[in-house]
């Protein structure tokens, strides 16, 4: 074993003198032969354990000074810039690093520059005469490793290191990082296992800009992160490939319990055999390459979106709350021959929507299921707990890649007009998946409930890919509406994590106690903004602290999402990791870049002015069916514009202001209808109601142009309201003038506001 260990030393130390050897006659002029015997120590480390992709390296200055900003996702970032460049870097580093022997020899070998709160102020002045000198100066703006992935908080002063010594800001992001033993994931450094071995490392190296310019410096670093998470090898895969592997992995681990009748468990390689039995009926029943499904969430839609994964099939989940002439509208442009249904939610369907358009060709999985011989079953199941995981994509004869190809076809809400369809690619869900997780909102060995329909992005995303490929365990209910089952779910199956919007959340207030969420960590809501008094109500009432994120369909949906706080005394600011800013719908996920835009002039606003959201990524959709919306709603270079205006605080926390379609503009000003909602129900009384009883739309006017139009369910004092709202500190402007009562307030499938029902009250 000493031999052994001693050849592997002697080894070691014979390529490091040959790769010095070979790097010190061709080092840069500035560079010393002690920086350049680190610097190929450094390499070596980086070659033993990563493999890097760089893109952009052009843009590193040959000559002249530059302040170079990375984020700071894991220790060996600084071996990555190191190498990168041909010049010395001059790092400024923690000055408790130059106290201990090896870390801090290397320090003083490539002339770090110690910081320490009590010794800011010098750092930055020996960082600027650095500068002024010619040479490069690297650090990483967020003071200390991200502790969720993500970009975290800029601190100040890497401005004013940019301006006092003259030097252009070069901007880098590192992805891929995160999850290696060097970094914080898992709430821990060091002690983790490589998930990946070597690991494939993005790196994009920006263009240079002016210090002038270093408000915006977040946003380039948003950016630039997200054409490096875009490198990745594995968003180029199959997502039945991700997912056979992941139930592979829990083998005959509880993976689903299905409440829908009863309670029933099902274990991982029982979904799995199902599945790939399912797929092969899929192709004997079909050549089209489409197929929809109208089903609730539990073990038949599973079996059926993931049986269409196997049979290389693109499954369409279909809205099966939508009227039978939308309904028909999206079969038709779906080019679907074939219905996936279950008999007995078929039936009950009928009841209430009778003449829904089922088309001419109908497969029931639940019967398949239960006359699936036991003979078909056995052998898959044996195949699945006894091969290596990466042996069953070749006997299923899955593709190897699926990258830009469509993986899934979902349907828009239609809350503003006829419902688009928004193709995803298996790029795109594979990314939200990796995203998804790297903001460890969803506990590994945790309890996931989804009561979400599979035709909502939340519910196919969440509730259905990343729970079947990662490690929770997934509890289904078939409607998001029956609070009590919901409630009795998260007490009795130990629910760890519950996804829903805050119309569908709010009931939980009537049904339940602190005692029934005792296993609940916290709630995450999306789809439509949650009111402040539901977050009180479920600290105060439930104990259970709730995660607002924001999501759309064409963004596979997350974008960003509030993360729970973290405490560390020693180093964080204030001794808290903020995670969750109250308001806000969180920081953007890992690999998503975002833009804020004048919805009059298009030109780019600094982050912290309200403007049309624009955002960029690997999640970002295909397009839509109709190219003619997919022109319309995407830039040229990438960008897909949201709808949804918003802007970014210095922390990096994402804040929205609303649809632009919920703003009216009158007398050339626009006016917010969720703001002038929120008004209402407070002077009404209404904040802590479990039914939405009033809405506000608006109606073509004479004079001003547009006038807010309020719906509401119960009689009101129009005068009192209006005197009320006056009194709130409301601008006369913004309190409406027009009420009309209506016998309900349109609600979607989805929890949102039927908005063009909505407008048609108003305007009729």
């Amino acid at each position: 074993m000493v031999v052994a260990m001693a050849a592997v030393v002697a080894f070691a130390v014979i390529v490091f003198l040959l790769a010095f050897a070979w790097r010190a006659p061709r080092r840069h002029p500035s560079m010393s032969l002690g920086y350049c015997a680190m610097q190929t120590f450094c390499w070596m480390v980086l070659k033993c354990f990563y493999k890097i992709k760089v893109r952009g390296i052009e843009n590193f200055p040959e000559t002249g000074p530059a302040l170079v900003l990375s984020n700071h996702v894991a220790y060996a970032d600084v071996l990555v810039v190191g190498v990168l460049s041909r010049r010395p870097v001059r790092f400024l580093s923690w000055e408790g690093f130059e106290r201990q022997k090896f870390l801090g020899f290397m320090c003083r070998m490539m002339g770090t520059i110690p910081v320490s709160e009590s010794k800011a102020k010098e750092a930055i002045l020996k960082s600027a005469e650095a500068l002024k000198r010619g040479e490069i100066v690297c650090i990483f703006p967020e003071g200390s490793l991200t502790r969720n992935g993500s970009l975290m908080q800029l601190r100040k002063g890497f401005e004013l290191i940019a301006r006092r010594g003259g030097a252009p800001i070069v901007p880098i992001a590192i992805d891929g990082m995160w999850g290696s033993f060097l970094s914080f994931s898992g709430g821990k450094f060091f002690w983790k296992l490589p998930q990946h071995f070597p690991r494939p490392i993005g790196v994009v190296v920006g263009k240079p800009f002016p210090a002038e310019e270093h408000a915006r410096t977040r946003l380039r670093l948003l950016e630039l992160a997200s054409e490096a998470f875009a490198m990745r090898p594995s968003l180029e895969g199959h997502l039945s490939r991700e997912m056979v592997r992941g139930l592979a992995q829990k083998g005959t681990n509880v993976a689903m319990v299905d409440l829908a009748s009863g309670r029933r468990e099902y274990r991982a390689s029982t979904l799995l055999a199902l599945s790939w039995a399912f797929a092969g009926e899929l192709k004997r029943r079909t050549t089209a390459k489409r197929v929809a499904i109208v089903l609730p969430p539990g073990v038949c839609a599973t079996v059926a979106n993931l049986g269409c994964l196997l049979a290389d099939k693109i499954p369409v989940n279909l809205n099966f709350s939508l009227g039978r002439e939308q309904a028909e509208s999206c079969l038709q442009r779906a080019e679907v021959d074939l219905v996936i249904t279950a008999s007995a939610f078929r039936e009950k369907l009928s009841e209430r929507s009778p003449d829904f358009p089922w088309g001419d060709q109908i497969l029931d999985v639940a019967d398949f299921m239960m006359k699936s011989a036991r003979l078909s079953l056995g052998w898959r199941v044996g195949l699945i707990r006894f091969l290596p995981g990466s042996w069953l994509p070749f006997c299923m004869g899955l593709p190897k890649r699926g990258g830009e190809a469509e993986a899934a076809l979902l349907f828009t809400s239609g809350s503003s007009g006829q419902p688009k369809g928004v193709r995803l690619s298996h790029r795109n869900l594979l990314a939200n998946i990796r995203q998804i997780e790297n903001a460890e909102i969803l506990p590994e060995e945790g309890v996931f409930l989804s009561s979400l329909p599979v035709f909502h992005s939340f519910g196919f995303t969440i509730g259905l890919w990343y729970c079947l490929s990662r490690s929770p365990r997934l509890v289904t209910l078939p409607s998001p509406l029956d609070s009590a089952a919901a409630v009795k779910a998260i007490k009795e199956e130990k629910v760890t994590v519950v996804v829903g919007t805050p119309t569908f959340l709010r009931p939980y207030m009537r049904r339940a106690t602190a005692a029934d969420f005792a296993t609940l960590e916290w709630a995450v809501v999306g789809a439509e903004k949650c009111p402040g008094d539901l977050v009180d109500a479920f600290i105060d009432k439930l104990e259970t602290p709730i995660l607002e994120g924001y999501g759309i369909t064409e963004t596979s949906p997350v974008l960003s999402v509030n993360v729970p706080d973290l405490s560390d005394p020693e180093e964080a600011p204030g001794g808290v990791w903020v995670g969750t800013v109250r308001g806000s719908v969180g920081r953007p996920v890992i690999g998503v870049a975002i833009r804020f835009i004048d919805p009059t002039t298009e030109a780019v606003l600094p982050s912290d002015q309200v403007g049309l959201l624009e955002v960029r990524g690997p999640n970002v959709f295909m397009g839509y069916l109709d190219a003619e919306q997919t022109a319309k709603a995407m830039t040229p270079d990438g960008w897909y514009r949201t709808g949804d205006l918003g802007r970014m605080d210095d922390e990096g926390f994402l804040h929205l202001a609303g649809r632009l379609s919920r703003f009216s503009k009158i007398g050339g000003e626009m006016v917010p209808h969720g703001t002038v909602e929120d008004a209402l129900r407070k002077v009404l009384g209404l904040i802590a109601s479990l039914e939405v009883k009033i809405a506000v739309s608006s109606a073509a006017e004479a004079t001003k142009g547009e006038q807010l139009v309020v719906l509401h369910v119960d009689d009101i004092d129009v005068e009192t309201v209006r005197n009320a709202l006056a009194a709130e500190g409301l601008a006369n402007l913004w309190i409406p003038k027009v009420f009309k009562k209506v016998p309900v307030i349109p609600i979607l499938g989805t929890g949102k506001l039927d908005l063009n029902k909505l407008r048609e009250l108003a305007q009729g």
